[in-house]
């Protein structure tokens, strides 16, 4: 899991895979793709789909989107273990028909790579946003918990600013980027008292709907304790790539307002890229 720029991080940080790995679909990341940009119309649905992407509904563009779409369903059940079978394709909006790759064995235990501040946020200290809910729907909704390995790519803001001048499509040359990899986390330290506690909320509720990803009630979904156990497994999140961001070197103390979803209240723009009032950094929800 890692921060910043989807549009370059996602394919820039897998090539510093071996080639081989290219030659085996299994070995290669899931992912979330905004689907008004990658599924805008066949070609692109085409080419995304066959690069495991997922296509994601964003609610600044999109009635469908928040982390109870479709797409999560697939991202946790591609995490699981156990993937009953439903159906060979679903629906983003009623409208759409995509493959389900979770109904296959060979991506049981799959990789599923996110960007769990959900936008280009470009801030001149590479400090970080709060995290997205969906990040904590993979970490506790998984069957079983799943591996989580944070990292952190540094270097992409500058390569591609978002306030760049013409030629917006060219990338800037001779910038410096680095990637940090952490360990493995130690599930059990780090979210294993959040998994209970919403395990007794599962079971006090009624369960779910019988289909890994699938919640059967509201209280799952909207009820207070749900919504602060999501806010602290994305906190906790947050703080570990914050500690690898440490370790990397050359950054400034984050600041701790930043993880708070409140603080950000103040960026109230309808337009889909802007200059934030909160920390004066880039902001592209495109």
């Amino acid at each position: 899991m890692q921060p910043t720029q989807p549009s370059l991080d996602d394919p820039g940080v897998w090539g510093l895979l071996p080639l081989s790995y290219a030659f085996n679909p299994s070995n290669l990341r899931w992912t979330l793709g905004a689907a008004d940009i990658c599924f805008k119309n066949d070609l692109f649905s085409s080419f995304f789909n066959y690069g495991q992407v997922l296509p994601t509904h964003r609610l600044k563009h999109s009635p469908h989107g928040g982390p109870f779409q479709p797409a999560m369903t697939q991202a946790i059940r591609l995490l699981s273990e156990y993937q009953p079978f439903t159906s060979p394709v679903y629906t983003t909006m009623g409208e759409d028909v995509v493959p389900s790759p979770s109904i296959h064995a060979r991506n049981r235990h799959a990789w599923v790579h996110v960007f769990p501040e959900g936008l280009v946020h470009q801030h001149p200290k590479s400090d970080l946003r709060y995290f997205k809910w969906g990040v904590a729907r993979l970490i506790l909704e998984s069957e079983p918990a799943p591996d989580v390995l944070p990292m952190f790519i540094d270097g992409t803001q500058r390569l591609m600013p978002e306030d760049r001048a013409f030629p917006r499509f060219a990338p800037r040359i001779g910038k410096q980027i680095r990637v940090a990899f952490g360990e493995v986390l130690d599930y059990e330290a780090t979210f294993g008292d959040l998994r209970r506690r919403w395990q007794g909320l599962v079971k006090r509720s009624g369960g779910i709907k019988g289909v890994i990803g699938e919640l059967g009630s509201e209280e799952l979904k909207y009820g207070k304790e749900a919504e602060q156990i999501r806010i602290e497994v994305a906190r906790r999140m947050r703080d570990e790539i914050l500690k690898v961001r440490k370790k990397m070197g050359g950054f400034s103390e984050p600041d701790p307002r930043l993880g708070d979803a409140n603080t950000w209240a103040a960026d109230d723009f309808k337009e889909k890229k802007y200059r934030s009032k909160v920390d004066g950094s880039h902001i592209n929800q495109d």
